[in-house]
């Protein structure tokens, strides 16, 4: 069972893929017949269809095997990539887990006070219209002025992003069980800390994990923006930044940059998907067993 829904979901991101790719090249090479305009019509594309501005996708997967220089040594793009993917990677995760504890942290006390629930849960909204590309410079200063250093902080912009769906989706799902059962529990005489690990914890993976497969996507945007934001020398954002500056003479490096950073996106939700896919068969099998015993 588990083989052939993992066969499915193989053959469903290459069939997505394809057509992704045939879309790029259908309308790349709509344009080169119409002189970027809709066919039979005056009206010019949104995007021209140049190979400055859209390379062909065999050109951009042919570069990610040409050799860069990292230092004083040369390395295929795929590996210079996957090399900056992995220390983005621990940034992302870092940040990642500090958002994973902040969030449970703040959807916690707003569940056990509702009046904290009342006077902070606005402000968290209201934390997350402040730009990135503003507050990033602002972390990092403060971080090197405290001797910290740049992975730290730039895992501290992760974590603005990640936080904030943690909490607020964590907070639903922990005021997600039914009065009847929190009743029930009253009944019993059970504390406030058996209740929320027996009964509300448990009926708020519905809400949670949709939450952390939203923040481990945002913690990897936050630890790029953060790289951008700062200049390191290292990290996916450094590569994005440098092909970027460099657009016009080889437009194919920034394309395969950006689809590194999408695949470690991917990636990381991978894991989640399938730390929730390992969760929720525990949980089934559980309860199977206890049917078995009443």
């Amino acid at each position: 069972m588990n083989g052939g829904r993992t066969l499915r979901m193989v053959a469903t991101t290459v069939v997505a893929l394809l057509l992704v790719v045939l879309l790029w090249e259908g309308y790349k090479w709509m344009g080169g017949q119409t002189d970027d305009h809709w066919p039979g019509t005056s009206i010019g594309l949104p995007t021209t269809t140049d190979d400055l501005t859209m390379p062909h996708a065999t050109d951009i997967v042919g570069e990610l095997f040409e050799e860069v220089r990292d230092g004083r040594a040369r390395l295929p793009l795929y590996l210079f990539l996957l090399k900056k993917g992995w220390y983005t990677f621990q940034e992302a995760a870092i940040g990642f887990t500090f958002g994973l504890a902040i969030g449970m942290g703040l959807a916690i006390l707003m569940l056990r006070w509702r009046v904290v629930e009342r006077g902070l849960l606005p402000w968290i909204n209201v934390s997350q219209t402040v730009p990135l590309i503003a507050l990033a410079p602002i972390i990092v200063t403060w971080g090197r002025l405290h001797d910290l250093p740049d992975i730290f902080s730039i895992s501290l912009i992760a974590t603005y992003l990640t936080f904030f769906p943690v909490a607020v989706s964590a907070l639903r799902g922990l005021q997600s069980p039914d009065a009847a059962h929190l009743e029930l529990m009253r009944s019993y005489a059970a504390p406030w800390r058996t209740t929320l690990f027996k009964l509300r914890l448990p009926a708020a993976r519905a809400y949670l994990f949709p939450a952390l497969k939203l923040a481990t996507t945002l913690s990897v945007v936050g630890a790029i923006v953060g790289e951008i934001s700062i200049g390191t020398k290292t990290g996916l954002g450094r590569a994005i930044l440098e092909y970027a500056q460099r657009y016009a003479v080889s437009p194919e490096h920034l394309y395969a940059a950006v689809l590194g950073s999408a695949a470690l996106g991917l990636s990381v939700f991978g894991l989640v998907s399938l730390a929730e896919r390992l969760v929720m068969k525990r949980t089934e099998g559980m309860q199977r067993a206890d049917e078995v015993v009443a």
